[in-house]
C-alpha cells in the first residue's frame, strides 16, 4: 500500500553565510531536549545541510520564513517516515455527495479558533497517523458547532480500531472518509479516556468498549461530503465549519516552516499529509491565505498553525478533495 509522506529537507548547494553551526546545534540540543549517543556526528550534518537551507531560503524574498524547527535534525526522508501518513487509494464515496459552491456571498474572513470549535493543537508524533488528527479535528469542529461543546476526541481509537475492515494502517497511514465511516458506525471515545500512545500494531487491540461514557454516542456522524475542487466551494464549507485538507507536505518549505504565507515553488500537489482547514483571511501585506491546523506540536510552524496562500491550489490544498462531516446531535444537546 502506498502511503502519502510528507517532507524533504535535501541538502542545499550554493554559498550562504552561515551562522556558527556548533553554536546553532548546541542552542537546538538544550532547546528541544535532544539525545543523540552515537549518532551525535550524523546529526549535526543533517542540521547544518537545514540550517544552510533555512539561510538561503530566507535571504529571498518571501512571503514565509523557515527557522529551525524541532525537526530540523531530520532528512526529509526520515521526517516523512515518521511523522506523516496518507494512503493513495481510492477514497470511499462521500455518503451524503458533494458540496458545490452555492453563489452565496461569503465572509471576508473566517477563523473557528475564535469562536472556540477548535481543539488545541497536538502531536502525532513517530507514528503517520495525521489522518486521524484531521479526522477527529473536523468532528471536534462539527460537535462545538452544533451543540455548543468542544470535546477532545481520541486519536489512539482511530488508529486502533479503524483498520483492517475500513482500510486504514494506523501508523502506517490511513484516509479522512476511511476515518468517518468508522466514526458513522461507532461511538467516539474522548482523548482523556483512550490516550494517544502513538503506536500501532496488528496485534494491537481495540480498546474503545473500555470507555466509560463515550464522547459522542453512536450515531452523532450522520455521514460526510466532499468539496468539489474549487477555492470558492472549500471556503463556503469552512465558513460553515473546519475542513480536513490534504497537502503536500514533503518539501522544505513544510519541514522548517516557522511562519508566514507559505507560496510558491516550494510546494507541490502529490498529496502526502492529513491537516485541518479551520479558516481564511487575507494577511496585513494583502496575501489571500487559508489557515490550516497541523499536528506536529505548538513547537512547529505559527505555534502549531500554518498559512498557505489562497487563490491557487497551493500544496494540492484542494485536490483531495476537501472532506467534512455531518453531525446529528441529540436534541437534548443542541444549543438553545
Amino acid at each position: 500500500m502506498a502511503k502519502f509522506l510528507c517532507f524533504a529537507a535535501v541538502a542545499a548547494t550554493g554559498a550562504v553565510a552561515l551562522p556558527d553551526v556548533e553554536a546553532e546545534f548546541a542552542k537546538f540540543i538544550e532547546r528541544f531536549g535532544k539525545d543523540y549517543g552515537p549518532e551525535h556526528a550524523a546529526r549535526k550534518k543533517v542540521f547544518a545541510a537545514n540550517l544552510e537551507i533555512i539561510e538561503r531560503e530566507n535571504a529571498k524574498a518571501n512571503t514565509f520564513t523557515l527557522g529551525v524547527t524541532p525537526y530540523a535534525d531530520l532528512t526529509g526522508d526520515e521526517f516523512a517516515a515518521m511523522h506523516t501518513g496518507m494512503d493513495r487509494e481510492a477514497k470511499p464515496n462521500a455518503t451524503l455527495g458533494v458540496h458545490d459552491y452555492t453563489g452565496v456571498r461569503l465572509p471576508a474572513e473566517v477563523d473557528w479558533t475564535k469562536k472556540g470549535a477548535v481543539t488545541p493543537v497536538k502531536n502525532q508524533a513517530q507514528c503517520g497517523s495525521c489522518w486521524a488528527f484531521s479526522s477527529t479535528g473536523a468532528l471536534e469542529g462539527a460537535w462545538q458547532i452544533a451543540t455548543g461543546k468542544l470535546v477532545s476526541l481520541s486519536e489512539q481509537q482511530l488508529v486502533d480500531c479503524a483498520k483492517f475492515r475500513y482500510g486504514n494502517m494506523g501508523c502506517s497511514g490511513g484516509l479522512q472518509p476511511r476515518a468517518f465511516q468508522y466514526m458513522e458506525d461507532n461511538a467516539m471515545c474522548s482523548e482523556d479516556d483512550y490516550a494517544y500512545t502513538a503506536t500501532s500494531s496488528i496485534f494491537k487491540p481495540c480498546r474503545a468498549s473500555k470507555c466509560a461514557t463515550p464522547a459522542l454516542p453512536k450515531g452523532a456522524l450522520a455521514g460526510f461530503k466532499y468539496t468539489a475542487k474549487t477555492e470558492e466551494a472549500l471556503m463556503e464549507a469552512v465558513a460553515q465549519q473546519p475542513v480536513a485538507v490534504s497537502l503536500e507536505a514533503d518539501r522544505d518549505v513544510f519541514h522548517l516552516y516557522t511562519s508566514g504565507v507559505v507560496q510558491g515553488p516550494g510546494c507541490g500537489t502529490t498529496l502526502d499529509h492529513a491537516v485541518l482547514a479551520v479558516g481564511y483571511g487575507t494577511s496585513a501585506d494583502g496575501v489571500k491565505y487559508w489557515k490550516v491546523k497541523n499536528s506536529w506540536s505548538t513547537q512547529w510552524g505559527e505555534e502549531g498553525y500554518v498559512r498557505i496562500v489562497r487563490g491557487v491550489d497551493e500544496c494540492g490544498i484542494l485536490n483531495g478533495p476537501p472532506v467534512y462531516p455531518v453531525v446529528k446531535a441529540p436534541a437534548e444537546q443542541l444549543v438553545v
